[in-house]
């Protein structure tokens, strides 16, 4: 007689677009819990693997960061294709956070700027095929792809994010209260 198989593994996939990185340090804040979620969760692409894609069949996709260039696009859209649930962390994901300060001015003015310093007077921004392409503005993700869950914050805690997935992984509606908001 086979013994019985383990129950599957959640798959949690993670990502940062144009961001600090603040939201995957939050995760780790969770401290020993994450000890805790890899016994019921696996991870996809996340820092925590190095793996470059998300897989399919990946049920819950974190996003922190805002939509800068035509890579963080790309990366939003594949998790949006592969992920079951997808979660905007953070003010950047949210609204655009930090990085939309950049909307009040013309990125090709902003570029001629910076990259005017050099010593013969001329501009010298970089052209080269492996940058990817800035977009006009930065865009929060929920304007590019639908969202099923937000979790405020720059960044949330760790006790946020905590409470979070245990709610969703338990099949539970995720719900924060409001002393669980972050915003340093």
């Amino acid at each position: 007689m086979n013994a019985p198989s383990a129950p599957r593994k959640i798959r949690i996939a993670t990502a940062t677009l144009g961001g600090c990185f603040g939201c995957h340090m939050s995760l780790l804040d969770i401290d020993e819990r994450l000890l805790a979620l890899v016994e019921i969760a696996e991870f996809d692409r996340s820092p925590l693997t190095d793996i470059k894609h998300c897989g399919p069949g990946v049920d819950i996709g974190l996003i922190e960061g805002a939509l800068c260039n035509a890579e963080n696009v790309h990366v939003l859209r594949e998790f949006r294709a592969n992920c079951k649930f997808l979660v905007a962390v953070g003010a950047c994901a949210i609204n655009g956070g930090l990085p939309a300060q950049r909307n009040r001015f013309d990125v090709g003015d902003i570029l001629k700027k910076v990259y005017s310093d050099a010593p013969d007077g001329r501009s010298r921004v970089p052209n080269d095929p492996e940058l990817p392409l800035l977009l006009d503005k930065v865009y929060p993700i929920h304007d590019v792809v639908r969202v099923d869950y937000f979790i405020p914050g720059c960044p949330p805690s760790g006790d946020a994010l905590w409470k979070f997935l245990t709610d969703l992984i338990g099949g539970r509606t995720p719900r924060l209260d409001y002393p669980q908001f972050h915003f340093d």
